[in-house]
């Protein structure tokens, strides 16, 4: 039981992880990007509304297997989404629930699975 438990926090915790850094790559790229149209002088594009529509336009910029990893980590960061509720910022809606995903699922399934271990 403990293996288990210590397999599900790994995996967990790597695939919140690995989406959040997907997710900053791609906020630095597009700040970058507007910081360069905005050096040359033009328009910067407007950004998407937050709440219009955010899981179709992540699908139709994302490859099949990023999509599939920012799907598993929809589901792990659920439990956690009401931390960063009304806020305007998406590194707080995003970085507030993966932070307490990966104490929850990191540390602490990882510290019952070493108890069980002991005990067992």
């Amino acid at each position: 039981m403990a293996g288990l438990l210590r397999l599900v926090s790994v995996v967990a915790s790597l695939i919140v992880l690995a989406s959040f850094v997907m997710f900053a790559v791609d906020e630095s790229r597009t700040a970058s990007n507007a910081s360069t149209r905005a050096i040359a002088g033009q328009a910067a594009a407007a950004a998407p509304d937050p709440t219009a529509r955010e899981e179709t336009l992540r699908e139709q910029a994302h490859s099949k297997p990023r999509e599939a990893v920012d799907d598993v980590d929809d589901i792990l960061l659920k439990p956690f989404a009401w931390a960063a509720e009304g806020s305007g910022s998406r590194w707080a809606r995003k970085g507030v629930p993966t932070l307490l995903a990966l104490l929850i699922y990191g540390f602490a399934l990882g510290f019952v699975a070493r108890a069980i271990r002991i005990r067992g």
